[in-house]
């Protein structure tokens, strides 16, 4: 019999030195979206405790749920958003998506 199992997705964000602090702004700004879509489970924005990458954690219960959160009109808004914001410099250089399947959870 196989369970259905969780989903983690982790985009690992290059960040602009010294731009951390407005990268965190525009998360806190729009995380209320995330939590509204169905098959959503958790998110956490960790901070680099060296070095310039963070890392945007996500649980979703499917592949499906996370696909539906890319492709909504909310995800859309909210990166939008964020190009559009002026800055001078960018708030970030580069990223990288990172996939998994949860096998076991305590």
């Amino acid at each position: 019999m196989t369970l259905a199992m969780s989903v983690v997705k982790i985009n690992a964000i290059e960040v602009t030195p010294g731009m951390g602090p407005a990268l965190e702004e525009r998360f806190a700004k729009r995380a209320s979206e995330v939590e509204q879509m169905p098959g959503f489970e958790g998110f956490e924005l960790l901070r680099p405790s060296e070095g310039d990458t963070y890392y945007v954690y996500t649980r979703w219960e499917s592949e499906e749920a996370f696909r539906a959160w890319v492709e909504s009109p909310a995800f859309t808004r909210g990166h939008a958003q964020a190009r559009s914001e002026s800055s001078e410099k960018p708030v970030s250089h580069a990223s990288s998506l990172l996939s998994f399947e949860v096998v076991q959870r305590v």
